[in-house]
C-alpha cells in the first residue's frame, strides 16, 4: 500500500504543479475525470499499481524502481517526468 501511495502522490502533485483542473488531468492521464476525483481525495483502494503505473506513462512521467535484495529489503519508487521518446508509443490505462 505505500507503492501505490507514493505513486498517487507523484500525480496528484503533478496535477497540482501544472494547475490543471480535473478534465486536464484526465486527458493528460488518458483516464476519466471521475478517476482523477478519485485519485485526489486519496481513494487508494480504488486503484491498481499497474494502473497508476499506466496512468503515469500516459503523462509521459517516468518511473525509477530499485529493489535492494540484502537482508533489509528496500524498495523505491521515484516518478521523473520525462519527454516522451521518439518510436514509443503512449501507454493507455
Amino acid at each position: 500500500m505505500k507503492h501505490r501511495s507514493a505513486l498517487m502522490m507523484a500525480i496528484s502533485e503533478h496535477v497540482k504543479a501544472k494547475g490543471l483542473n480535473q478534465t486536464e488531468a484526465a486527458k493528460l492521464f488518458a483516464v476519466s475525470q471521475p478517476r482523477i476525483s478519485d485519485l485526489m481525495r486519496g481513494k487508494i483502494g480504488m486503484f491498481s499499481i499497474d494502473t497508476l503505473v499506466a496512468m503515469l506513462a500516459a503523462a509521459g512521467i517516468g518511473i525509477d524502481i530499485r529493489v535492494n535484495t540484502t537482508r533489509v529489503r528496500t524498495q523505491t519508487f521515484h516518478a521523473r517526468e520525462t519527454a516522451p521518446k521518439a518510436g514509443r508509443r503512449q501507454v493507455a490505462a
